[in-house]
């Protein structure tokens, strides 16, 4: 069969499985997910919603209650769920070990939310009446320095999956999953743009991990010899897209950078500092012009192709909050 005919079979499929009936998630409006939360207690203040919001995103109470709290039911029961296989299978092997800790990634592109979302959740899944250790880690503190990146010349390519050192997390993640007990994340400073030399963050066999970040969805080329090659999503129990059109993410892109002008990017310390004291016509050049070489595309090549691998896609609208949420049918 020639190649030609094998794209428009690819195409004839991938056109079948939009339909509703054949698409292997189920839709709601903001408002019917809302119902799901049941009598799921919202255990936030206004306060601390303010305090874990990023900047520029207008999620509120009402936007917990409407999507958060439902969520937070969810995850519950796949939580349980997932201890009450574990337990089966302990049961099957007469064996008597302890249950690892359950993953759950957030992936997204940049200034879609993805950072509230999980410091939201973490806070929702850490007030369960059962008081889980929940430990949120990032996929920032993974990029391999700004020297190295310097030198084999991707400094312009930040973000990008050939920025990060895939070995690394992979060898986290795995480290997480044994339930081995302090393991090190490295750190990353948003000021010096930049991960932090010798700084870590110790996570010591949480109950539930949250790992966030705009490609821990994507996949990888698999070897012809069969040999293990892990992708980052093998070891998540759960996964999340934070999503919304590629013209509002622009925005909102353009947007924060604006805004940090005025805020972060006044510390002498900020890698960005140099931003701050040129025109407003100026930085806005450069804002659409980091958005158009650097993050449109990676969005296009490598963060939006990984959206049909989540388990439960979060669909934002122009006022950034949610609007659709897709769950991944069973």
């Amino acid at each position: 069969m020639s190649t030609a005919i094998k794209d428009v079979n690819l195409e004839e499929t991938l056109d079948h499985f939009q339909a509703d009936s054949y698409s292997p998630y189920l839709f709601f409006s903001s408002d019917e997910w809302a119902r799901f939360r049941a009598d799921t207690p919202l255990t936030l203040t206004l306060d601390e919603v303010h305090r874990l919001r990023s900047i520029d995103d207008p999620i509120d109470l009402n936007e917990v209650r409407r999507i958060y709290l439902s969520l937070s039911r969810l995850l519950s029961s796949h939580v349980e769920s997932s201890q009450h296989v574990f337990e089966q299978r302990n049961r099957f092997l007469s064996t008597n070990v302890t249950k690892t800790p359950f993953i759950i990634g957030i992936a997204g592109s940049v200034a879609v939310g993805k950072s509230t979302t999980a410091r939201v959740l973490k806070e929702l899944l850490r007030r369960w009446p059962s008081s889980p250790k929940v430990d949120l880690v990032t996929t920032d503190g993974f990029l391999y320095p700004n020297a190295t990146l310097i030198r084999e010349n991707l400094l312009n390519r930040k973000g990008f999956p050939e920025s990060y050192d895939i070995g690394a997390i992979l060898r986290f993640l795995s480290e997480i999953k044994a339930g081995q007990p302090n393991v090190k994340a490295p750190r990353y400073s948003h000021l010096t743009y930049d991960v932090l030399p010798d700084e870590y963050t110790v996570i010591d066999r949480p109950d539930i991990l949250i790992f966030e970040g705009i490609n821990v969805l994507q996949s990888r080329n698999l070897p012809r010899d069969g040999k293990i090659v892990p992708m980052v999503s093998d070891f998540f129990d759960f996964s999340i897209y934070i999503d919304a059109e590629e013209s509002l993410i622009h925005n909102w892109y353009v947007k924060r950078f604006m805004k940090l002008r005025q805020t972060a990017f006044r510390d002498p310390k900020s890698y960005f500092h140099r931003y701050a004291s040129i025109s407003e016509e100026e930085a806005l050049t450069i804002a659409e012009g980091l958005w158009a070489n650097i993050n449109l595309i990676n969005l296009r090549e490598n963060i939006l192709p990984s959206r049909p691998r989540a388990d439960l896609i979060l669909r934002k609208g122009e006022n950034h909050l949610i609007e659709q949420v897709a769950l991944r049918k069973l």
